[in-house]
């Protein structure tokens, strides 16, 4: 059974910082390029970065310099750390694979709000 369990979103002002987490389970994580999502209300889920089996990574220029996706192949765990914060980077964020294996789902993801 395929498990994504995304934690770590929060309140935090414009400027601030948060790290995300996701857990995975069921998966073959180490062979998979891993990638974070976000979906603002009213918006199509958006893809946010990814990183490759090997860390590899690639950001979208909405948050290119900002945020940094890293993981971590022995705990099938991988990262999103944000730094500088917008408002319009508010939104519920989810993990899985890039691109989405059918069979996988989605978690509940983690909800980030940021204030201005």
């Amino acid at each position: 059974q395929v498990q994504l369990v995304e934690s770590g979103g929060g309140l935090v002002q414009a400027g601030g910082s948060l790290r995300l987490s996701c857990a995975a389970a069921g998966i073959g994580f180490s062979s998979n390029t891993m990638a974070w999502y976000r979906q603002a209300p009213g918006k199509q889920r958006e893809l946010v970065a990814t990183v490759t089996s090997s860390s590899v990574t690639y950001y979208a220029d909405s948050v290119k310099g900002r945020f940094t996706i890293s993981r971590d192949n022995a705990k099938n765990t991988v990262w999103l750390q944000m730094n500088s914060l917008k408002p319009q980077d508010t939104a519920v964020y989810y993990c899985n694979g890039f691109p989405v294996p059918q069979r996988w789902g989605w978690g509940q993801g983690t909800q980030v709000t940021v204030s201005s």
